[in-house]
């Protein structure tokens, strides 16, 4: 363990892409690790795009006391699952976002508190969630009522029409909303006031912890803040390039297929040689 390591008290990482293996899975390694980091009294944070009822029964399986950081920051769990803090998008500003003339094959996703609605089914988001806890329903948006939102989650494969799309919305809402790209075929947008590194905020001030002793990993645009935040930070090797590019000071980790998260925790904070299991 190296001197910057020895200050580490607290560590924060994103999910999908990141502490998930490609299979969308914590490995028996990982959860190995971050049961002894729990036995060495580390805090742990998980922060992600996620909604909360979808990510619970995934850091469940860490078997260790978690705070949830969800929805990009628009709710934040205690270990003992009680709600901190939400907040969501008001009504007439999605209302404003959706009103944009988006293209029928984008696939356009509200978060709400018990279900997400959705104008289009997706076997690719479904297969998120290795037991379908948080609910699709389909819906016709020009029929809703309440509008009011965790986020607004836009997907389609081509990434430069959701780029476009971002700009159309942004051109209206800036003032109130803000955007990120999880991944390059993944646009969310929440209220402007909403970012996971203010969310991390206020666990570590609950904590008694300052960011200057934090670690946090991450690989995507909506981990871009918490990422410049910590006192140290790591991309995935699966993070797109331009975000690498972004943050060119930052060390680059192993993929996340490879269990990066967990082996760099074990050399450099555990101070042991990893084997992956």
């Amino acid at each position: 363990m190296n001197s910057e390591s020895k200050k580490i008290k607290v560590i924060i990482t994103d999910l999908d892409g990141t502490l998930l293996n490609p299979d969308h899975k914590i490995s028996s390694y990982t959860k190995s690790v971050f049961q002894e980091l729990h036995n060495q009294k580390y805090l742990v944070i998980v922060a992600t795009g996620r909604h909360h009822l979808d990510a619970m029964g995934i850091i469940d399986t860490l078997g260790i006391p978690v705070y949830l950081v969800s929805s990009n920051g628009a709710r934040i769990h205690s270990p003992e699952k009680k709600e901190l803090f939400a907040f969501d998008i008001e009504s007439e500003v999605v209302k404003s976002a959706l009103s944009a003339d988006i293209d029928p094959e984008i696939t356009t996703v509200l978060f709400k508190e018990n279900v997400w609605l959705t104008n289009r089914m997706s076997e690719k988001l479904n297969a998120f969630q290795a037991d379908l806890v948080y609910h699709p329903e389909l819906v016709d948006y020009s029929k809703l009522e309440d509008y009011t939102a965790i986020k607004i989650f836009f997907t389609h494969d081509n990434h430069e029409k959701l780029v476009a799309l971002k700009d159309v919305i942004l051109s209206k809402n800036s003032d109130v909303l803000h955007h990120a790209f999880s991944l390059p075929n993944c646009l969310e947008f929440m209220d402007k006031s909403v970012d996971k590194s203010v969310a991390i905020a206020k666990v570590l001030e609950l904590e008694n912890i300052t960011f200057d002793e934090a670690i946090s990993f991450g690989d995507g645009f909506n981990d871009l803040k918490m990422l410049s935040s910590t006192g140290k930070a790591l991309i995935m090797g699966n993070a797109p390039q331009n975000l690498k590019n972004e943050l060119p000071h930052l060390e680059v980790i192993a993929t996340n297929r490879e269990d990066g998260v967990a082996k760099y925790l074990s050399e450099n904070v555990l101070g042991k040689i990893s084997v992956t299991v």
